[in-house]
């Protein structure tokens, strides 16, 4: 079984460590978050951070409007655009846990989901060949760590879960809000692709 390292140090992961833990200590979490403010870049694409389609979301994963400190929390809606926010409104509010995306069909945007694709850091052989067949598009991990959003463009109509043997993905273009991590998949551009013909093998 391959142990994940910690992302900031390199250093293997213990047994004491959740599965989905990111780094070994506390040092190395407050390091990395150094990192990124000095850095100050942000991996997500400007396809979606100029959309006001975003909101915030509980650690159950229910969408909030992404309001001011001192606000109280109301719930948004992925089919009512007058309770979604700008980006920079969602990363500033503290509303919820983290941010969120609203696919609608005012746009071509997709977003693949790939469930429980990592398993102790490694992707799954069923994951690593979907990823194979895309072009260059923004690919993150989602909250728990063990799955992976792949965002793009292209259209699927209506919703759909799709469950073959021991993979569940999810694909989804509207009425839908997405959770957004910022922590891209092994070096994904911050860039979106056309999904299409990635989507008809999937389909």
């Amino acid at each position: 079984m391959r142990t994940p390292r910690c992302e900031q140090c390199d250093q293997h992961l213990g047994a004491r460590h959740a599965a989905n833990a990111r780094y070994c200590s506390g040092r190395c979490r407050t390091a990395a978050c150094r990192d990124r403010k000095r850095t100050n870049v942000d991996p997500i694409p400007d396809a979606l951070t100029r959309r006001r389609q975003w909101v915030r979301h509980t650690a159950n994963k229910v969408p909030l409007v992404a309001a001011p400190a001192g606000r109280r929390p109301r719930a948004a809606s992925s089919t009512d655009p007058a309770t979604w926010r700008s980006h920079q409104e969602a990363t500033e509010s503290t509303v919820g846990v983290g941010r969120g995306f609203v696919l609608s069909e005012t746009d071509d945007l997709v977003c693949i989901d790939l469930d429980h694709a990592i398993t102790d850091g490694t992707l799954l052989p069923w994951a690593r060949q979907i990823l194979d067949q895309l072009p260059p598009t923004y690919v993150e991990v989602s909250p728990s760590g063990t799955g992976l959003h792949i965002w793009g463009h292209g259209t699927v109509g209506r919703g759909r879960r799709i469950r073959r043997g021991d993979r569940c993905i999810e694909l989804y273009d509207r009425e839908r809000y997405v959770t957004i991590t910022g922590r891209p998949w092994a070096g994904a551009p911050s860039v979106l692709g056309d999904l299409t013909e990635v989507l008809s093998t999937l389909a």
